[in-house]
């Protein structure tokens, strides 16, 4: 049964999602045919943005070990997103864009290692692919719902985006709310401060370093999904329609992350995350080869299992080698090895999109993310035993 904090961060990630599903989708149309940016300049908005997010999630995981109660930095994360980013509203420049999400993923920086490290102490060990799946669920059920909404709002009331826009703010106070009334601290072993002020002991040993290692080279062919949606653009997708295909992506999410977290409980983390870069490499050939609109909408589906395949399982996998009083830091190297490629990851694809073409930029993920695959079947071992519970 699902209780407590793990119940609690699930509804706190729908709701964001909520608020941030009716901006994103939309996003790379507004910035292209309202504000006038280009492929490259969405690249740059998205790779400082993620870069932004993931390198803070590595000083706050750091952090977070420290600290006697990590809700507060949850609940700090949490507000400065859920303030920042409505205010895309009231963009007439492209750079405007570039400084809101700035401020949004600082603040998801903020708060997703310490959330992460909670979840894992808030669960016994042959739970945990559960809990993990069952909160990305619901931050893809907010996925869902956020697109949806921005949809049946344009189609009825909204006249314009930025009106759209700030009526974001509404589901994010709501998430806000919830972190500060019932998510709760869990007693765990804390990491001796002496450790904490020499930073290059806080780089993880062993196979966590080896594991990160790879996943830094997947990161670096796993750019920006907001490509993904201007690909289906010029594969005749109407921009009315946009929300609605991002839905069906996150509904996917959704429907496999619970049950596919959980299978890496019972079967292994190897092999389900496996599954899921081999799905994501098919997928960018699939982006590469398309030339429909129907051709977008089934590979959006394919990408969504991608997403249920690994987000659990990762997350399970890093909090089963990271020992408790280090698992704040183990997530926020986590995130923070995704940070250092996210930046060269999306600029790269937007440069070779813009100078060459978007089937080129998809082979080129997809290339990376076998060769991942590969290194990840070579080096890490079948069973992984838990470093601690």
């Amino acid at each position: 049964m699902i209780t407590g904090n793990v119940l609690i961060l699930g509804l706190v990630s729908f709701f964001t999602d909520v608020s941030s599903e009716m901006i994103y989708p939309l996003l790379p149309a507004f910035l292209t045919t309202v504000l006038g940016a280009g492929p490259a300049f969405l690249g740059v908005i998205e790779g400082v943005a993620e870069s932004t997010a993931a390198l803070l999630k590595l000083v706050s995981g750091i952090w977070a070990d420290r600290m006697r109660d990590r809700t507060k930095l949850v609940l700090a994360g949490y507000s400065l997103s859920s303030l920042s980013r409505p205010l895309v509203a009231a963009a007439y420049h492209p750079w405007v864009v570039l400084v809101i999400r700035f401020a949004d993923r600082v603040g998801k920086g903020i708060r997703t290692s310490p959330r992460d490290a909670i979840l894992a102490d808030s669960v016994d060990v042959s739970r945990r692919g559960m809990a993990y799946g069952f909160h990305r669920s619901m931050d893809h059920a907010g996925a869902v719902v956020g697109p949806l909404l921005a949809t049946a709002l344009l189609a009825t009331w909204v006249n314009d985006l930025r009106t759209l826009f700030w009526l974001a703010s509404i589901p994010g106070a709501f998430a806000v709310l919830l972190v500060l009334w019932r998510v709760r601290e869990v007693p765990r072993a804390a990491r001796p401060a002496s450790e904490d002020v020499r930073f290059l002991r806080t780089i993880p040993r062993g196979m966590l370093r080896r594991y990160l290692l790879i996943l830094l080279l997947f990161t670096l062919g796993n750019s920006s999904d907001a490509f993904l949606l201007l690909r289906a653009g010029q594969l005749g997708v109407p921009t009315m329609a946009l929300p609605l295909i991002w839905a069906a992506f996150h509904l996917v999410k959704m429907a496999s992350s619970l049950p596919l977290g959980a299978l890496s409980d019972r079967v292994g983390r190897r092999g389900v995350i496996l599954a899921g870069w081999v799905m994501y490499g098919m997928t960018y050939m699939g982006f590469a080869l398309a030339t429909t609109a129907t051709h977008a909408w089934i590979l959006f589906v394919c990408y969504g299992l991608f997403y249920g395949l690994t987000e659990g399982a990762e997350r399970a996998l890093l909090a089963d080698l990271a020992p408790p009083a280090e698992r704040g830091s183990a997530f926020g190297w986590f995130h923070g090895v995704v940070g250092i490629g996210a930046l060269p990851a999306s600029l790269v694809f937007g440069l070779i999109w813009q100078q060459l073409n978007a089937q080129a930029a998809f082979v080129y993920g997809a290339a990376l993310a076998a060769m991942a695959a590969a290194l990840f079947a070579i080096f890490v071992p079948r069973h992984v035993s838990s470093a601690a519970t």
